[in-house]
């Protein structure tokens, strides 16, 4: 007889949403709080978003182990920079760094899919989007988890990106103020929470200016 060997996986997808828009002074990263696995609600009320520096916010849908693991790795590196340069890493220093963690694992990959937003050197709002593996680009507006296939193409119409072969090289920011960018934010997530069943419960909304950072809370849809 043959043998039967366990259908066991490291991995979970315990789903979720993340976006995250530039401008031109801001930067405004959002996510739900659910957490599922198959089809079961494992917590209603989970922040997928993570401070890792002052102008630098990550948020992450995948395996949660895995995204822990991740912000663990990246808050012990950040402490040793900040030890080293008297300073907080900016936004464009912890993207790569975040990219450079992630392809050191790429036999074993963090099981994760991860927004990094925050201001860059010029107050400028900037956004990195990432694969598991550590293949990142800085971009105006981005969304990763189980509901980015209905927020991206929502996005694409509404924010219509430059091409980046255009030259000279255009800016990745969006012309929208900061209102109107929490405004579509929400948008997004009252359509996605509609049709994707990993998606709702709460939405957190993490916004970045000049003055620091602010949280924002809406009521999603709970089935």
């Amino acid at each position: 007889m043959a043998k039967q060997h366990a259908n066991w996986s490291p991995y979970d997808n315990n789903g979720g949403s993340c976006v995250a828009i530039a401008g031109a002074d801001y930067c405004v990263i959002a996510a739900d709080t659910r957490m599922s696995s198959g089809y079961n609600i494992l917590t209603r009320d989970y922040s997928k978003t993570c401070k890792l520096a002052d102008k630098a916010v990550l948020a992450s849908s995948g395996f949660q182990a895995d995204v822990k693991a991740l912000q663990k790795q990246l808050a012990a590196r950040h402490l040793i920079y900040q030890h080293q340069h008297n300073k907080q890493m900016s936004c464009p220093a912890m993207a790569q760094l975040l990219s450079n963690t992630l392809y050191y694992k790429r036999f074993f990959p963090y099981y994760a899919f991860n927004v990094l937003g925050g201001l860059d050197n010029e107050g400028k709002g900037c956004v990195f989007t990432y694969d598991a593996v550590g293949s990142y680009e800085r971009v105006g507006y981005s969304s990763q988890g189980s509901g980015s296939t209905l927020i991206i193409p929502f996005l694409d119409n509404q924010l219509k990106s430059p091409s980046p072969l255009l030259l000279p090289a255009q800016d990745a920011v969006t012309p929208l103020s900061e209102s109107e960018a929490v405004d579509l934010v929400k948008t997004c997530f009252a359509s996605a929470t509609e049709r994707d069943i990993y998606t709702g419960d709460r939405l957190e909304i993490v916004i970045l200016n000049a003055d620091g950072i602010r949280r924002e809370f809406m009521e999603l849809r709970k089935d």
